[in-house]
């Protein structure tokens, strides 16, 4: 089951460049953003960023520290800075129309990025206030459905 209420996205670099989707639907269509989408039911977080960015892009990330949360009364996005895996970058042809691999110093300059990319990205460039994923797991939990960052 998906939802309109939890939210993620992924910043994954590539030997030095930054995976972009150009969104096919809603308020951001034919604009570049980061790759995303909604956490399903009894679904982390980390894992719908991942899931959904091999979906979207047919790339493997993992999750490895949280750079920021957005919220609003009606929804949250949790934004995590990837790790590259494997994968060749391919549009979905679905939920995208095209990959674009820019550095982030070129994203955060375009007219065709959404402005939540292009704030996260100029985080990313310009601090380190990552909340690094931990390996962390209180015994009272199950590691499948357990993660804490920034401990």
């Amino acid at each position: 089951m998906n939802n309109k209420y939890y939210t993620v996205c992924g910043i994954v670099e590539i030997e030095g460049k930054v995976l972009l989707v150009r969104h096919t639907y809603g308020n951001a269509k034919d604009r570049i953003l980061l790759p995303g989408g909604f956490v399903q039911e009894n679904e982390l977080p980390t894992a719908a960023a991942e899931r959904e960015i091999l979906e979207e892009t047919g790339v493997t990330a993992k999750a490895k520290a949280l750079i920021a949360m957005q919220f609003k009364p009606e929804q949250w996005c949790a934004v995590f800075v990837m790790e590259y895996i494997s994968g060749n970058p391919v549009s979905d042809g679905y939920e995208n129309s095209e990959i674009v691999m820019l550095t982030p110093a070129e994203a955060v300059k375009r007219d065709d990025i959404t402005n939540m990319s292009r704030e996260i990205l100029k985080a990313y460039m310009n601090t380190h206030s990552e909340l690094q994923k931990s390996d962390y797991i209180p015994a009272s939990a199950d590691k499948d459905n357990y993660v804490i960052f920034g401990v």
